[in-house]
């Protein structure tokens, strides 16, 4: 599944809902930002773990691979592109165990972001073939709340005027 939509229309929220589940009917579930993801593959590249790393993620009955998009990347010239790191795992996985996804950004944006616009065409390539997309669109909750909140802190109470009585007492 890949769930996209603007922010705090609830894609991550449901993903995790489906993990929780996924986790309570006994699977294999793994959860990551994206770019933690990435982080952790490109510090796998580096101290020569890459493969190890990568099989633990591949084997996962499920991952969740959440906000790709949010997060600034590494760029250095001597590393793979983040699309090449998340190419392989996707590779791997592909047609084999279930991948899910959410991004805040459109799928034709995801290359700039990645970093290789052939190598994520190639990514998307795979996660098309068996994925159901999902795209939300509405107001994010997060606003919505603040907005409440706000509406609280800001409404002052209304004090109705004391009417107080006053009879003579004829003796």
């Amino acid at each position: 599944m890949i769930f996209t939509g603007k922010t705090g229309t609830g894609k991550s929220h449901l993903l995790l809902a489906l993990a929780l589940r996924a986790c309570r009917a006994g699977y294999v579930v793994k959860v990551a930002r994206c770019v933690d993801l990435l982080a952790e593959l490109y510090a796998a590249n580096a101290d020569g773990s890459f493969e190890r790393r990568l099989r633990r993620w591949a084997r996962a009955d499920f991952v969740v691979i959440d906000d790709v998009g949010l997060g600034q990347l590494p760029r250095d010239d001597d590393e793979p592109t983040a699309a090449h790191l998340l190419y392989n795992l996707i590779d791997l996985r592909h047609e084999k165990r279930s991948t899910a996804i959410t991004s805040n950004l459109r799928l034709s944006e995801w290359g700039r972001y990645l970093g290789d616009a052939t190598v994520t065409a190639a990514i998307l390539d795979r996660l098309a073939m068996t994925s159901t997309r999902v795209e939300i669109n509405g107001p994010s909750y997060r606003q919505h709340v603040a907005h409440q909140r706000s509406a609280k802190v800001t409404k002052k109470p209304t004090k109705k005027p004391t009417t107080v009585s006053t009879r003579r007492s004829e003796s």
